[in-house]
């Protein structure tokens, strides 16, 4: 169980997806003043390196974080730069701006990278404290020896005090402890690996239990779609709670390649590594749909790598 590394992903198709709804979400939470506790089941090291030998090694973020920092498009409000060369060139219409969700997430990449490019991509935990006020909270748990010794060190390095708190613990059976904190208002983040298949049934257990604790919570759970039944009914399931408990919910997908394993002319076999990804909320801000409305399909747009490219996005209760 203790296999995965998500270092080896960081920056990938999955983590911007993630990230802008994270920071999305955050920031509508975060209009208010009464302070916002942040619950993160599976934190992870916190900052990684995209030049290091971890990301090196699956160049995952290559068609991920960076297509879109070397993508021309200009940010939302500003103008498109004239095309350069030919008159043909000069006509041609000139790429359409990203989206406020997307311009944001590249903006806080930016933020950890003030020199430029990307060296460093922050994980879930640095983005959330980048975002949170003084008198906010962030919970995270980490059970892997390796990342939460390296948590630990990444985090003390913010000098944040009793505003972070570290806990080597599993999020899955302790984090529902600070729930309801006590401003009674919070964001829960619970992206496992899933590389086990119980996996997928400790996010319903620890959701259902989330729920009955504080009904008024915001929980945001991110799932790989591949091709496994309990990847499937993962969102469906979560529907029916959220149905059930009389609480509103959206499901966005991002899909940039096949899940077929293909065999190519020697015979050999190749898997294609993960192909989408989705993100479940319960209780999302009423401003994130019409966010990801706009930014999904330039994510299917720009990070797509063949032509089953392709997003979705639902809502109800």
């Amino acid at each position: 169980m203790f296999s995965y590394r998500h270092a080896f992903h960081a920056g990938n198709h999955a983590d911007v997806l993630k990230h802008t709804v994270l920071i999305a979400t955050l920031e509508h939470l975060l209009e208010k003043d009464a302070a916002l506790t942040v619950v993160d089941t599976h934190a992870g090291a916190g900052l990684y390196r995209l030049d290091g030998d971890y990301a090196g090694t699956s160049g995952e973020a290559a068609d991920g974080v960076l297509r879109l920092l070397s993508d021309p498009k200009p940010a939302a409000g500003e103008a498109a730069s004239p095309a350069k060369g030919s008159a043909k060139k000069t006509a041609e219409k000139p790429p359409a701006p990203l989206s406020d969700a997307l311009s944001r997430y590249l903006e806080v990449i930016r933020d950890f990278n003030p020199k430029g490019g990307a060296r460093i991509y922050p994980g879930s935990p640095f983005i959330t404290h980048h975002l949170l006020r003084d008198h906010d909270k962030l919970k995270l748990f980490e059970l892997h020896p390796t990342d939460a010794r390296t948590l630990d060190a990444n985090i003390a390095q913010l000098e944040a005090g009793r505003q972070i708190s570290v806990l080597r613990d599993d999020g899955f059976g302790s984090a529902t402890k600070f729930l309801p904190p006590p401003s009674r208002r919070a964001l829960v983040l619970c992206d496992p690996s899933y590389e086990i298949k119980s996996d997928y049934g400790r996010v319903l257990d620890f959701v259902a239990e989330a729920l009955k604790r504080f009904a008024t919570g915001t929980y945001a759970v991110w799932y790989p779609i591949i091709p496994r039944p309990e990847a499937h009914d993962l969102p469906r399931r979560l529907k029916t709670m959220a149905t059930k408990a009389g609480k509103p919910w959206l499901h966005a997908t991002l899909t940039v390649k096949s899940s077929k394993i293909t065999t190519d002319a020697t015979g050999a076999t190749h898997r294609p590594g993960l192909p989408a990804s989705g993100m479940f909320l319960i209780n999302p801000p009423y401003t994130l749909k019409p966010l990801l409305a706009a930014a999904l399909p330039q994510m299917a747009d720009l990070l797509g790598q063949d032509r089953n490219a392709a997003f979705s996005l639902d809502s109800g209760g």
